[in-house]
């Protein structure tokens, strides 16, 4: 087994910091990287893979530096999000020059292995350009797993995924785990990660918000405050009726409806109905007006 710690990690770019004093240690099993686009989830990504330097603390594989190591790649497979396939050359090719890299022992025999373990033995002879994305993404995995790394790093890997592909490599990714693998996969979709990881880490800002697993991570996502877009036949009356009762933080009433802030998601949407049945209101409108990503995450920020 091996394990990957960060301490203190941060990187930044003259006054830009992409990535401010991350610190977890990543051992068997899946983890997901979960976060908003540009919450610096690559750029972490790539201090654990040895392509960039922190700028400051340190990135370790079973406490050996990352960075400048290049016998760290015997025990690592990284998928980057950025798609570096060259579309000459079919998908057995592919894989078999990446076995070829790291100087396999029977190269020939790793890629079919690999090529297997993605599904993609039946067009493998295919040239990649004739692929979709989601196929070219199962050739870079397999390049990736060629020769049998300890460590797999994968940045949003089921982009361009159709439901089949999805679900043969969320089962790939539970094997290898369940094997002892290390295994990093970053999201800023949670259904994904809920599918896959055990574990979540969750980053905005550059900075690590929340950790913990992924039940832990849901309930402080879905117990925090949440505002509501209300309109109503009679936005009034309903006002009214919705301050007493105990979801509900705060109402505010102007010429476009109502804005509703409740500190209980589940038990605000259940005592609305319940409320415009008893005073005779019909609900015209009913919309969550901060469920973005950024404020989901911003808001474990603040928590």
């Amino acid at each position: 087994m091996s394990t990957l710690n960060l301490t203190g990690v941060s990187r930044w770019y003259g006054n830009v910091v992409a990535v401010n004093d991350i610190s977890m240690a990543l051992g068997s099993g899946v983890t997901g990287l979960l976060g908003p686009n540009g919450a610096g989830k690559t750029t972490l990504l790539h201090m654990m893979a040895g392509f960039l330097a922190p700028s400051r603390g340190t990135v370790t594989l079973d406490d050996q530096p990352t960075w400048r190591n290049p016998e760290v790649y015997r025990r690592l497979g990284l998928v980057s999000e950025r798609e570096a396939v060259q579309g000459f050359l079919t998908a057995y090719e592919f894989v078999l020059a990446s076995a070829k890299l790291h100087r396999l022992a029977d190269p020939a025999a790793a890629a079919r292995r690999a090529i297997d373990l993605v599904e993609l033995e039946s067009a493998q002879d295919r040239r990649i350009s004739t692929y979709s994305k989601g196929m070219r993404q199962r050739a870079r995995v397999a390049a990736a797993l060629v020769h049998d790394p300890q460590v797999l790093l994968l940045d949003e890997p089921f982009n361009g995924m159709d439901p089949r592909q999805r679900l043969h490599m969320m089962q790939l990714l539970h094997t290898l785990g369940d094997a002892g693998r290390t295994i990093l996969f970053s999201s800023h979709i949670l259904e994904e990660v809920e599918q896959v990881s055990g574990t979540v880490q969750v980053m905005v800002a550059g900075r690590l918000a929340a950790s913990g697993d992924f039940r832990t991570i849901r309930r402080l996502m879905t117990n925090r405050p949440h505002v509501f877009a209300v309109r109503s036949t009679d936005d009034r009356a309903l006002a009214v009726a919705l301050i007493g009762e105990p979801s509900v933080s705060g109402v505010e009433l102007d010429p476009s409806g109502l804005t509703v802030r409740a500190g209980d998601y589940g038990a605000f949407t259940r005592a609305l109905p319940r409320i415009a049945l008893n005073k005779g209101i019909r609900v015209r409108q009913l919309v969550p007006s901060d469920e973005s990503l950024e404020s989901v995450f911003s808001y474990l920020v603040e928590a």
